[in-house]
């Protein structure tokens, strides 16, 4: 994103001035990790649909979304950077309600998006490896797996390898749409900001846009640069071209999921399922269309997708909750240089919540999901981009922020219409939950 702040010196935190790093590719590497987290099987599954309702009439609202992701991604980073302070000890400088929100949403999304994650990161393993054995056995293999990674690496490890997987995304998805061969024509028209002509068609468009690549994962981002050992404005420029790269990665991604929606489901008119299990009926139609080879080469995709989700919530999240126990608990170290340090990653609060995401949601796997606990994971889970927009607002226009890395116009204005899009989905999604029988 392009300079927001209106600043082209670096001013660290601290006393002395250092010499700004020059953006170059080589540091490249939380933006390849938020990409990764951010993008799961449920966005390709929401932009094939869109691709299969409309064609290519919405491929203007993934881009826009992508751009949306990267203001909130790098007023995340900035922060970060900029104060010296990690994004929860901003959080709580605004009260204590950010905590208490903070707190239920941890432990509730947590509870209920384990359980999601192994079972999405199981289904293209059953289906590759079909005779093996049940799903909920390939969901506990996976969360276990992801469980061990975690605790057992430091960040750098886990860069490389959420790299890797990245790499597998980036081939499969390319691929794919260079095998459906896309109407470049069309494509360009669809660029063009039009709605389709439908009932709803502003919610479903508002919808591809706040829903691509990003829940909580952008609030993780800032953790990952300083867990890159970026700690202050020295890198500034180098976290911005790291968080273009994420959202660059992450459009290609949602762009090449929509040809393959436009040309290979909406010409067809075939209508897949939403969820995770619509990628499964992607990998049948394609076997159908050209052959064995192609359908596992895009279960291992589809794999590779669900995993880094996996790893990346496993690791993100639990680097935030560590956050949120220190700061609670009163220890006066909420500094990007903990986290920096590793010290994050060793202590028992991030490991007490890899346990919770790994080891309670296997109840639900074998006995579904409690429907009040589905209701609250889907209210605290719309209510949190309007709260980050919203806070990362208040944050970066005060004086809690050194007057250079203050919000200019640009990320105003973005962070506003990011605030704005996510509570009106906020607000749809708490209206459309079945309250009646909630109580």
């Amino acid at each position: 994103m392009a300079d927001t702040t209106g600043s082209t010196e670096a001013t660290p935190v601290g006393a002395a001035d250092s010499r700004p790093h020059k953006s170059s590719w080589r540091y490249i590497g939380p933006g390849i990790v938020v990409a990764a987290t951010g993008v799961g099987a449920g966005d390709l599954v929401a932009t094939l649909i869109a691709g299969s309702n409309f064609g290519y009439t919405l491929l203007w609202a993934a881009i826009i979304g992508c751009l949306v992701k990267i203001s909130l991604a790098e007023a995340a980073g900035r922060w970060h950077l900029s104060t010296g302070r990690t994004l929860f000890d901003g959080w709580a400088s605004l009260g204590r309600w950010t905590t208490w929100f903070f707190g239920a949403y941890v432990v509730v999304w947590g509870f209920v998006y384990g359980a999601a994650a192994m079972s999405s990161s199981a289904l293209p393993l059953q289906a590759l490896f079909p005779n093996v054995m049940d799903l909920e056995w390939w969901a506990i293999a996976c969360g276990l797996t992801g469980l061990v990674f975690v605790w057992f690496n430091k960040y750098a490890v886990f860069e490389k390898v959420m790299t890797v997987l990245v790499g597998v995304m980036f081939v499969v998805t390319v691929y794919l749409a260079i095998r459906v061969t896309p109407n470049l024509g069309d494509a360009f028209a669809g660029l063009l900001p039009v709605l389709p002509d439908e009932k709803d068609s502003i919610l479903n468009t508002l919808g591809l846009i706040g829903g691509v690549g990003g829940t909580i994962t952008l609030a993780a981002y800032g953790y990952w640069v300083n867990a890159k050992g970026w700690t202050d404005t020295s890198w500034m420029k180098v976290m911005r071209l790291d968080n273009r790269v994420a959202y660059i990665t992450t459009g290609i991604f949602v762009v090449a999921m929509l040809f393959v929606g436009a040309e290979l489901l909406h010409s067809a008119n075939v209508a897949i399922a939403s969820g995770d299990k619509g990628l499964l009926q992607l990998g049948d139609i394609l076997e159908d269309e050209y052959g064995t080879a192609t359908a596992k080469f895009f279960l291992i995709g589809f794999f590779a997708t669900s995993y880094t989700s996996l790893i990346g919530v496993w690791h993100g999240v639990s680097l935030m909750f560590a956050d949120f126990v220190a700061r609670y608990r009163g220890e006066s170290a909420q500094k990007g240089e903990e986290v920096a340090s590793g010290a994050r990653e060793r202590s028992w609060p991030f490991r007490a919540y890899l346990l919770w995401l790994t080891f309670p949601p296997i109840v639900l796997l074998f006995q579904g999901q409690p429907f009040r606990l589905i209701i609250l994971y889907g209210v605290l889970g719309a209510a949190f981009l309007p709260f980050l927009a919203g806070t990362l607002l208040w944050l970066l226009n005060s004086a809690r922020t050194p007057a250079p890395w203050r919000n200019g116009l640009l990320s105003n204005t973005m962070l506003t219409i990011a605030g704005l899009l996510f509570l009106v989905l906020c607000v749809k999604q708490i209206w459309d939950q079945p309250w009646a029988d909630f109580f």
